[in-house]
């Protein structure tokens, strides 16, 4: 009996860990996980490295709240944090759009008023600062489940469930968004740099009327 245990164990230990890189990587292919960046970064004029990290830091925030959320419901109850993590994830989405909303606004102010006067250019390190924030307040549920069910194996096992979800999540944010980018660049129009902040924070709004319409 303990032998048969032991090899469940290590039979479930395996799909658990492909389980969440799985998650990690498929729940990161929506559009508010990439697009925003890729747009953000045109807009800014921020380098290939840059943008990774910034996307790979607003990863790490995405994915350790919600490692901090599926730790937490071991002592509160998976029902009760999967519908509290449900009802942030949907709030997130409105969240997206009002960033987007003043982050274009700012675009228009910023081009208007420099139309008219020597342009004061607000400080743009907020911008990376505010992305993290939103990615850390939208925790993926999906992976709770996974952490959920592998407390029983140990440790070991819940660590490597969770460094497989942090490490695909982040993987796959920047490799889609370097991509992104770098087609974005390729555009050349005067018409697009002058409006570029207007343009990008439009997207981004866009994105997140996508999510919430589609609830992904």
């Amino acid at each position: 009996m303990h032998d048969r245990c032991r090899d469940e164990r290590l039979t479930a230990a395996p799909a658990l860990v492909a389980a969440a890189i799985g998650v990690g990587a498929i729940h990161t292919l929506a559009p508010d996980h990439w697009m925003p960046f890729a747009a953000l970064s045109r807009a800014e004029g921020w380098s290939a490295r840059r943008t990774a990290l910034v996307t790979a830091g607003c990863g790490l925030g995405h994915v350790t709240s919600s490692v901090a959320l599926g730790l937490t419901s071991a002592y509160l109850g998976l029902e009760l944090v999967s519908r509290f993590g449900d009802r942030v994830e949907r709030v997130s989405g409105f969240l997206l759009i009002a960033f987007g909303v003043v982050y274009a606004a700012y675009g228009l102010h910023r081009r208007l008023a420099h139309a008219h006067r020597h342009d004061h250019a607000a400080p743009r390190s907020l911008t990376p600062w505010t992305l993290f924030v939103l990615f850390a307040a939208d925790p993926c549920v999906a992976v709770i489940p996974l952490m959920f069910a592998s407390l029983p194996l140990g440790v070991p096992t819940v660590l490597a469930v969770v460094l497989g979800y942090e490490a695909a999540t982040i993987a796959t944010m920047v490799a889609l968004v370097l991509p992104a980018r770098a087609a974005a660049a390729t555009i050349h129009s005067p018409w697009i740099d002058h409006w570029g902040q207007a343009l990008a924070g439009s997207l981004v709004a866009i994105v997140g009327v996508i999510v919430v319409g589609l609830g992904v």
